[in-house]
């Protein structure tokens, strides 16, 4: 039992199970809006099982095939793909599961889903590869985390209305963008392996320029959703609760790089559900 534990520990360590909090809420939103309220038990099992496996078939492949890089790279020594608490076998069997048991998942919600899980999937795993040609990873990435309220919408809709894309595009810049923060601590190890990504392009004054742009366009994005999808006063709320997090959220890296950690998981959390608690309130009160 303590070896199954610790196994589990270690893939749980692998994908960072915690960081599904980015894309859960969003698909949430979604599903909450598309059903004018509440969606369901069946649709509330079979949304976060499918966010959590495609996120960790993702996650997986990424570790996979990022190993001869992040062996060599002082932050990322220590991640159970490269320490030898898992081998490469059990990685890609891993990424497999999850990634069949996401197709069969989508099988289970609707047709189009279905029909949209395999290039969804692709789209997912080509993320690890685009660093290695492209900076435009940041956005790859932030394009993966942006169809989960599109996803959310289908599931309940069957159809991807358009304040779904909207909502959509702005997880796109939003992710996006503190992924560029992120990046910031990987700005020389990723020049010396001749790695693409924006900061080691173009410096770290231009990504935070960068970074705020995208950010700026997230908010102009979710208030055009609030808009569209009719929602009231604490669909807008949310929308000027996470403006205000993010200008935080930069204020804390440009005052200081060793608070990145701090900014991309506490603030980008919690923006997440106090998003969501705030559709939930305008669905509820208005």
């Amino acid at each position: 039992m303590k070896r199954l534990a610790k196994r589990l520990q270690d893939f749980n360590e692998l994908v960072m199970f915690q960081h599904s909090v980015f894309s859960l809420p969003f698909i949430f939103i979604a599903m909450i809006v598309a059903a004018n309220g509440w969606f369901g038990f069946k649709l509330l099992i079979l949304g976060t099982l499918a966010a959590i496996t495609a996120r960790n078939a993702a996650m997986g492949f990424n570790r996979y095939v990022d190993r001869i890089f992040d062996a060599h790279n002082p932050r990322t020594a220590g991640r159970p793909s490269v320490d030898g608490r898992l081998d490469g076998s059990s990685i890609a069997i891993f990424t497999v599961v999850n990634a069949l048991v996401f197709m069969g998942v989508a099988y289970f919600i609707n047709d189009l889903a279905l029909y949209l899980s395999l290039p969804v999937l692709i789209v997912l795993l080509s993320y690890s590869y685009f660093k290695r040609f492209s900076s435009m990873a940041h956005i790859v990435l932030g394009i993966s985390l942006g169809f989960a309220p599109m996803a959310g919408a289908i599931a309940v809709l069957g159809y991807v209305p358009l304040w779904s894309l909207l909502l959509s595009i702005g997880v796109v810049f939003w992710v996006a963008g503190f992924d560029l923060l992120y990046s910031l601590q990987d700005m020389e190890f990723d020049k010396t392996n001749n790695l693409h990504s924006i900061p080691s392009r173009y410096g770290s004054r231009a990504t935070l320029s960068i970074s705020a742009l995208f950010h700026a366009l997230s908010v102009l994005f979710w208030f055009a959703f609030v808009s569209v999808a009719e929602l009231g006063i604490f669909g807008s709320v949310a929308v000027l609760f996470s403006a205000g997090m993010l200008t935080y959220e930069h204020y804390l890296v440009r005052k200081d790089f060793t608070q990145i950690d701090r900014a991309f998981f506490t603030i980008n959390g919690y923006l997440g559900f106090v998003f969501i608690g705030l559709i939930i309130l305008d669905k509820v009160l208005i």
